[in-house]
């Protein structure tokens, strides 16, 4: 599958030829996140600090953006990462993976020390082996380190043989290919991912459909730029190909809301995840009446599609939607239940509150709350909460505070993603 690259430079999106030369310049990073993460996993790669241009602060030009598209989608960072303290602030802050480049390494070290052992085992213990990347990134053949700018002394094969140790996966990039929209070298790679077992994902001169899929078989995900900038391959087209096709005529798709609640199981092939990408509405294809089948065409129950995964065969997908209405045909909220309404989650309860106050109706308590009024409720039922003499009195007043803290937050234009991301920050910390 292709991981889109989003790659930051004195605080815009760019696109380098080999690393040194600016091709072309963006400064919507923002809207690109959210249009990538539809298709699969973003790379965010800080390209000041990877070169060293950082301030006494240790920040770059480019640390505000990255931090705030941390929580955007499937995020993977890399750039100038050499110290565990930084590898675990960008995981506290949302951050999937870490891309490990020239700290890994010990340049010009000989044939028994190619690695900074002591720093990966400390990053292994500290943010654990699954969410490690490591880049071995090579010109003619040895691994490149310093933004590119110097080579190692270490073969490629043999440096990522080593480094497989110490990380889930690695990442390779063909330097003297990169930006260059020549192909990457295949005889390179495949002999990498003869050597390797872990996760490989190739970048660096892929530029065409024809080859993404090739690697795709050859068991390797591409990371991809320049063809992607340059609307050389479309995100829709490689991720309908890389799917497992010689496996399945039809491939299963799982519709799960944002929360994560499961809300039905059905079949697509390549015409209808096509008119799902178009439509941004989840399609399926009808087996039963043998034609393309938009859920929702008749009810209006759409599913919204977030974002689409496929699983490790290649041969499931995940879908990610906000149903407009009832899944099943039956009335049923999911195709699962016999529930006419979703779950009640804290979202839910948020949304409840949003509509009150867009739509007041008639007698709606929650439109009469105003910032002070409902500032003076929280303190009222924080302090009876505390007052509860047993369980049914606890939940009860638990229930009051959380939708008094959510009119609140509503008020304040704060979601309960953004808390919860908050806590989930503190706990990686």
């Amino acid at each position: 599958m292709v991981i889109s690259s989003i790659d930051m430079k004195d605080g815009k999106v760019v696109q380098l030829r080999n690393g040194k030369d600016l091709v072309l310049e963006r400064d919507n990073p923002l809207e690109l996140i959210n249009e990538f993460n539809t298709y699969g996993e973003v790379a965010i790669i800080d390209l000041d600090a990877a070169l060293g241009n950082i301030s006494a602060k240790g920040t770059t030009a480019n640390t505000q953006t990255i931090k705030s598209l941390l929580h955007q989608g499937n995020v993977r960072v890399g750039g100038g990462i050499r110290d565990v303290k930084k590898a675990k602030e960008l995981v506290s802050l949302g951050a999937e993976k870490i891309i490990i480049g020239s700290a890994a390494f010990n340049p010009n070290s000989g044939n028994d020390n190619f690695l900074n052992t002591t720093f990966l085992e400390e990053l292994v213990a500290a943010i654990g082996k699954q969410r490690i990347i490591i880049s071995v990134d090579a010109i003619n053949g040895n691994i490149a380190i310093k933004g590119w700018t110097e080579t190692a002394g270490i073969p490629l094969i043999e440096g990522a043989m080593a480094a497989e140790k110490y990380a889930s996966e690695l990442l390779f990039t063909c330097v003297e290919r990169e930006g260059c929209m020549t192909g990457t070298d295949m005889s390179l790679v495949k002999k990498l991912r003869a050597a390797v077992s872990c996760r490989l994902v190739v970048a660096g001169g892929v530029s065409s459909l024809q080859e993404i899929v090739e690697l795709e078989k050859l068991g390797c995900d591409v990371q991809l730029g320049m063809a992607l900038y340059t609307g050389t391959v479309s995100l829709k087209d490689a991720f309908i190909e890389c799917l497992n096709w010689e496996k399945v005529d039809m491939v299963p798709v799982i519709a799960q809301s944002v929360a994560g609640e499961v809300l039905m199981l059905g079949y697509a092939n390549k015409e209808a995840f096509a008119k799902t990408f178009d439509c941004e509405k989840l399609t399926f294809w009808s087996r039963t009446r043998n034609k393309l089948w938009t859920k929702g065409e008749h009810s209006g129950n759409f599913l919204k599609v977030v974002k689409l995964r496929a699983d490790c065969d290649r041969d499931t997908v995940l879908a990610t939607v906000i149903p407009q209405g009832p899944v099943c045909h039956t009335g049923s909220w999911t195709c699962f239940s016999s529930e006419s309404d979703a779950a009640s989650t804290l979202e839910r309860l948020y949304d409840i509150i949003a509509e009150r106050f867009a739509n007041p109706k008639p007698g709606s308590y929650t439109a009469t709350l105003d910032a002070k009024r409902v500032r003076e409720k929280i303190e009222e039922e924080a302090e009876e909460l505390t007052e509860a003499e047993d369980h049914d009195e606890t939940v009860w007043e638990c229930a009051d505070l959380l939708y008094f803290v959510s009119v609140l937050m509503f008020q304040e234009k704060v979601s309960w993603k953004q808390v919860l991301d908050e806590l989930d920050r503190r706990h990686k910390k």
